[in-house]
C-alpha cells in the first residue's frame, strides 16, 4: 500500500508506514521525515522557510514583468516536474499542504499566524500589496469574486498551483486536491462548480482503505461536505450515511421518558439520540488512523495528539433560564429500540469523527426537512449528542455553533444564542489549545470562516434589532451589500448609495485594507480594485437605482471583461421584469454559463423560455433547477406544466398578472391549465404526474400544485391520486373560498368511476375469490369506494355544501344502496339549490324557471326512492316542499311553467 524512498512513506495516509511512529526528539530523523512531522505539527515557518521550500518560493521573472505575470509563472512550478525525483515531490505536497494549512489557521481555525508571505517568497520587486491583489485576483473563479479581506490569499493561491502539478509518486494528491477545493469554495461569494473528475479521483483510494474504516469514513465525510456546500443535498445525504457505515458508527433517533423544564411533574417522551461509536484498540491508533488533515496526509502523528483531551475547549454557556433544565433529564431508556441498551442520560464518549459525521447528519436533517416544523426538535439530539463529551476543539466549537443557530428564534433562548456565537468569534485568535488539535478535524465538519462567522454574528445582531452593532460589523468586514441593507433598513437608501459610489469613484478607501498596506493614495486604491469586485459594485448601485440600473448592469459586465456572473444575473432579472424575455433568456443563458449552480437563475430562466414559448429550452432550465435542489416544488411544478405544453402549437401555460411587476411574484405564478389537451402525448402527461407528485413533497401547503395534480391524475387515469389531490385543495381554500374550492367536475368523475363497476363486491373483483387471490383496481369501483366516501364525509361536507356536491353523494349511495341516506343527500341538495334558498319577492324569470325544474326533480326523488325508506312519510314532504315553493313565488302565477306545479301537486294529493 506504501510507496517507499529511502526507507520512509511516501504520505498515503496507512497508519502502519514508517512516519507514523516518528516522535520529538527522535534523533534519526532525516531532513525529509522531519519536514513531514512538522507538517502534522503544525510548525508552518520551519517547513516554509526550509532552505528548500526558499529556493521553490523564488521569483524566476524580471522585476519587470513581475506585476504583469501570474502567479504560476512567477516560480516556474510546471516547468520543472520532467524529471522530480520522490524527494522533490514529497517536498512540494509537504509545501503544498503547509500552505493550505497555514492559510485555513489564519482564516479558520486561529490562533493568529506567525508567517507572512514575504517570509518565504523572495524577489527584489515583491510585496505584499501586490501578492494580496494578484492573489485575489486570481482566486476568483467562475463569475464569483474572492473574499477580499482574507488574510495571506497568496498562501491558498499557491497551495493550489503546487496540488495541481502532475505527482506520480504520491497517491493521496487528489484528497489533497478536494480538500484545496473545498476551502476555495468558501473564500468566494457563491458556490460555483468543481472540476467533474474531483469526486470521481478519490475513489480509487477507498478501495485502499479497506482495511482502515476511519480513513474511509474521513474521505467519504469530506466527499458529501463539498456535496453540501455546492447544495446537491441528497448526494451529500447519502455521503453522510456511507460515512457512518464505514466508521461503524451506530446511531438511531428515538424517544424516551424525561423531563425538560425545571417544573415538569410527569414524564414525557423526548427525542434522543442514541450513538456508539466502535471500539478502537487504542487512543493513539484512533488519533492516528483519523487523522490525515494534520497535515501530509498520513500521519505522523506527535505525542501531543494524545493530548487532546487535557486542551481547553470552547466556553459553553449556561441557559440559566427560570424555567428550562440545561439539558433535558431522562428518567428511562428507550424501549423497543435496537440500541435499547444505552442510557440516554449516561452514554459514552464518541470518538471525534463519529461526532464529526453526527453533526453533517445533522446538516441532512435540516436541509430534508426545511418546512415540516419538526427541523430544530430533529437537529438538537444530534447537537446535544456531540456537545455532552467535548473531545476536540474544532468539532466542538462547530457544535456550538450548531446549538446556537438552533436557539436563535427561540426567546427562551435567543440570548444565549447571541452571546455563545459571540464568544465563539472572540475565541478565534486566543491560543487555549494547539495548532494541530485546531487542524485535526477541519477538512471533516463545515466549520465557516472568520468572516463568515461574523457576518452571521451581525445578521443575529440585525435580526434582533441591534441595527447599529450589526452595521459596525458590516463596515469592519467591508461587506457594502450588507452594509447598504443596514441602511436601507433605516430608511436611508442614499447613504447606501453615497458609499457605493465613493468606493467606485476612489474617494473612500476600505480602511482596513488601507492600514494594513499603508496605502494612502485614492488613486492606488483604484487601480488595485481587482475587476470582479468593481463590478459587483456596479451591480449594487444598479440595485440601488433602478432609474440608471440598465446602464450601470452594463457597465458591470464590462468591467469584468465579461466574466461576472452577477451582473448577468441582474441584466436578466431586470429584463424578465419588464417582459422583454428574448434578452431576458440571453443574458440568464449566459449567467448560468458562467456559474451554473445557482437554482434562481435556472429558474427565471425556464419562466422566460416559457413566456416565449420555447418548450424544450423550459424542460432543460427547469430539469436543471430540481437536479440543483430536487426539494424545489415550483419548479417540478412547472416543469410539469412544461411536460404538459410539450409538442402543442400556439398553447401558452397560465400566468396570472403581477401589478407590482416582482421578479419573483411573475416567476412563480405559472399554472397548468384545467383544460388539458387530448393531443398531449400520454406519455408526457405521465412525465408531468410523475414531475408534480415529487414537487408535491416539497410544496404539500400549495393548493395550485395539488389542483394541478389533480388534472393530470385524472387525466393519466390515477383516480386514487387524484381523490387524495382533491381532498388536500378542499383543506387548504375551504376555509377562504367556500364551495370555489370543490372541482365539482372532478368529483362527479370520481363518483362515476365507481359506480360504472358492479355493485355487488362479489362480481366486481379480478381473480379467483374462493382462493382468496382478490385484486381489486384502486382506481375505480370499490378499490376506489374507501377513499371517495372518506372524501366526502370526512373532508368536503365538514367544510363545504352545494345542491351539487350532495347529488354526487345521492349517487353514490344509491349504488350503495342505502336509500334512506340517499335521500337525506338529495334533500341536503334540494336545501342548497335556488328553489331551496329562493325568498319572496324574486323578479329573475330565468332564476325561477331553474327553481321549477329542481321541485320538479326532487318531487320526482321523492316518488321513486321515497317508499324504499322504512317509516319515512315522503308523500308528505313531496306535498310541502312543492305548497312551500308555490307559496314563496306567487309572483309568477302567470309564467307557463306554473302550471306545471300546478299539476305536480295534484299528482302528490293522487298518490295519498
Amino acid at each position: 500500500m506504501t510507496e517507499t524512498y529511502g526507507g520512509a512513506s511516501c504520505p498515503f495516509f496507512p497508519p502502519q508506514s514508517s512516519i507514523t511512529r516518528l516522535r520529538l526528539g527522535d534523533p534519526s530523523l532525516d531532513p525529509i521525515k522531519q519536514t513531514a512531522k512538522n507538517v502534522v505539527d503544525g510548525a508552518f515557518r520551519d517547513v516554509l522557510t526550509s532552505p528548500a521550500a526558499r529556493d521553490l518560493f523564488t521569483a524566476k521573472v524580471s522585476d519587470e514583468e513581475i506585476s504583469n505575470r501570474p502567479l504560476d509563472e512567477w516560480f516556474g512550478f510546471a516547468s520543472s516536474t520532467a524529471d522530480i525525483t520522490e524527494d522533490d515531490e514529497f517536498l512540494r505536497l509537504c509545501c503544498a499542504v503547509a500552505l493550505l494549512h497555514a492559510f485555513v489557521q489564519a482564516n479558520w481555525t486561529g490562533p493568529d499566524l506567525d508567517l507572512k508571505p514575504l517570509d518565504i517568497i523572495s524577489g527584489s520587486a515583491v510585496t505584499e500589496d501586490l501578492l494580496h491583489q494578484k492573489s485575489i485576483t486570481e482566486l476568483a473563479y467562475g463569475g464569483e469574486p474572492a473574499y477580499h479581506l482574507a488574510q495571506v490569499p497568496v498562501f491558498l493561491r499557491l497551495a493550489k498551483l503546487l496540488l495541481d502539478l502532475p505527482y506520480r509518486h504520491c497517491k493521496s494528491i487528489p484528497w489533497w486536491r478536494l480538500r484545496a477545493w473545498l476551502v476555495h469554495e468558501q473564500v468566494l461569494d457563491e458556490p460555483v462548480a468543481v472540476p467533474s473528475d474531483l469526486l470521481v479521483s478519490v475513489e480509487p483510494l477507498l478501495q485502499d482503505f479497506a482495511s482502515h474504516p476511519d480513513l474511509a469514513g474521513r474521505l467519504i465525510l469530506e466527499q458529501g461536505l463539498l456535496e453540501h456546500h455546492l447544495g446537491h443535498d441528497k448526494a451529500a445525504a447519502d455521503y453522510f450515511i456511507r460515512a457512518a457505515r464505514a466508521t461503524q458508527l451506530e446511531y438511531e433517533l428515538t424517544g424516551a421518558l424525561g423531563k425538560r423544564t425545571k417544573f415538569q411533574q410527569n414524564d414525557i417522551t423526548q427525542l434522543v439520540l442514541l450513538a456508539e461509536s466502535r471500539t478502537r484498540e487504542d487512543d493513539e491508533s484512533a488519533a492516528d488512523e483519523s487523522n490525515p488533515g494534520d497535515a501530509v496526509p498520513s500521519a505522523a502523528v506527535s505525542e501531543s495528539v494524545a493530548d487532546s483531551s487535557k486542551s481547553v475547549m470552547p466556553d459553553t454557556l449556561a441557559l440559566n433560564d427560570d424555567t428550562l433544565l440545561e439539558r433535558t433529564e431522562f428518567t428511562s431508556s428507550s424501549a423497543g429500540s435496537r440500541l435499547a441498551r444505552i442510557d440516554p442520560s449516561s452514554q459514552s464518549p464518541l470518538h471525534p469523527l463519529d461526532q464529526c459525521i453526527l453533526l453533517a447528519l445533522c446538516l441532512n436533517v435540516r436541509n430534508t426537512s426545511p418546512s415540516h416544523g419538526l427541523t430544530a426538535e430533529q437537529m438538537s439530539p444530534y447537537v446535544s449528542r456531540v456537545i455532552s463529551h467535548p473531545r476536540n476543539w474544532s468539532v466542538h466549537t462547530m457544535a456550538l455553533l450548531l446549538r446556537s443557530r438552533l436557539e436563535a428564534h427561540r426567546t427562551r433562548t435567543v440570548e444565549r444564542s447571541t452571546l455563545q456565537l459571540q464568544a465563539l468569534v472572540d475565541q478565534m485568535p486566543t491560543a487555549d489549545s494547539t495548532i494541530t488539535e485546531r487542524l485535526r478535524y477541519f477538512h471533516a465538519i463545515p466549520l465557516p470562516s472568520k468572516w463568515e462567522m461574523e457576518r452571521e454574528l451581525a445578521l443575529r445582531f440585525l435580526s434582533i434589532g441591534v441595527v447599529k452593532s450589526a452595521l459596525e460589523i458590516f463596515e469592519r468586514l467591508e461587506m457594502w451589500e450588507e452594509v447598504v441593507k443596514c441602511w436601507q433598513s433605516m430608511e436611508r437608501r442614499d447613504k447606501g448609495i453615497a458609499i457605493v459610489r465613493d468606493l467606485l469613484e476612489g474617494r473612500k478607501a476600505e480602511a482596513e485594507t488601507v492600514i494594513s498596506r499603508e496605502k494612502t493614495s485614492s488613486e492606488r486604491r483604484r487601480q488595485v480594485l481587482d475587476a470582479t469586485r468593481k463590478a459587483k459594485l456596479w451591480c449594487l448601485l444598479g440595485d440601488l437605482e433602478p432609474e440608471n440600473a440598465l446602464e450601470h448592469y452594463n457597465r458591470a459586465w464590462d468591467t469584468s471583461q465579461e466574466s461576472s456572473g452577477r451582473a448577468m444575473r441582474s441584466l436578466g432579472g431586470y429584463y424578465f421584469a419588464r417582459a422583454d424575455y428574448p434578452n431576458a433568456i440571453t443574458c440568464l443563458h449566459r449567467a448560468v454559463s458562467i456559474n451554473p449552480l445557482l437554482g434562481r437563475s435556472w429558474f427565471i430562466l425556464g419562466c422566460a423560455y416559457v413566456r416565449v414559448e420555447d418548450w424544450e429550452g423550459a424542460r432543460s432550465s427547469f430539469t436543471r433547477c430540481v437536479t440543483i435542489d430536487d426539494e424545489d416544488g415550483e419548479s417540478w411544478n412547472n416543469l410539469a406544466s412544461v411536460y404538459l405544453r410539450m409538442g402543442e402549437a400556439g398553447k401558452k401555460i397560465e400566468a396570472e398578472d403581477n401589478a407590482d411587476g416582482e421578479l419573483e411574484e411573475q416567476a412563480a405564478q405559472l399554472t397548468v391549465s384545467d383544460d388539458t389537451s387530448k393531443s398531449i402525448p400520454f406519455a408526457n402527461k405521465m412525465l408531468a404526474f410523475r414531475a408534480l407528485k415529487q414537487g408535491l413533497k416539497f410544496g404539500y401547503d400549495s393548493w395550485r400544485m395539488w389542483s394541478n395534480y389533480m388534472i393530470v391524475a385524472m387525466d393519466v387515469g390515477e383516480l386514487n391520486e387524484a381523490c387524495r389531490a382533491l381532498a388536500r385543495v378542499v383543506e387548504e381554500r375551504s376555509a377562504k373560498d367556500g364551495e370555489q374550492s370543490v372541482d365539482e367536475d372532478v368529483l362527479e368523475r370520481l363518483v362515476d368511476a365507481v359506480t360504472r363497476a358492479p355493485a355487488n363486491a362479489n362480481d366486481a373483483v379480478e381473480g379467483d375469490i374462493s382462493t382468496g387471490t382478490v385484486a381489486r383496481n384502486p382506481n375505480e369501483g370499490h378499490g376506489l369506494l374507501r377513499q371517495v366516501t372518506d372524501l366526502f364525509e370526512r373532508t368536503i361536507l365538514p367544510r363545504v355544501s352545494s345542491s351539487r356536491i350532495f347529488r354526487a353523494r345521492a349517487r353514490l349511495l344509491t349504488w350503495q344502496g342505502l336509500w334512506e341516506e340517499v335521500v337525506n343527500a338529495y334533500l341536503e341538495g334540494y336545501r342548497c339549490s335556488s328553489a331551496g334558498t329562493m325568498e319572496k319577492g324574486e323578479t329573475d324569470v330565468g332564476k325561477w324557471r331553474e327553481a321549477v325544474e329542481e321541485v320538479v326533480d326532487i318531487a320526482d326523488v321523492l316518488t321513486n326512492f321515497g317508499p324504499r325508506v322504512e317509516g319515512f312519510n315522503w308523500k308528505l314532504q313531496a306535498r310541502s316542499i312543492v305548497r312551500t315553493f308555490m307559496g314563496r313565488t306567487k309572483d309568477f302565477e302567470d309564467e307557463p311553467e306554473w302550471a306545471r306545479l300546478t299539476v305536480l301537486q295534484e299528482e302528490i294529493r293522487k298518490e295519498e
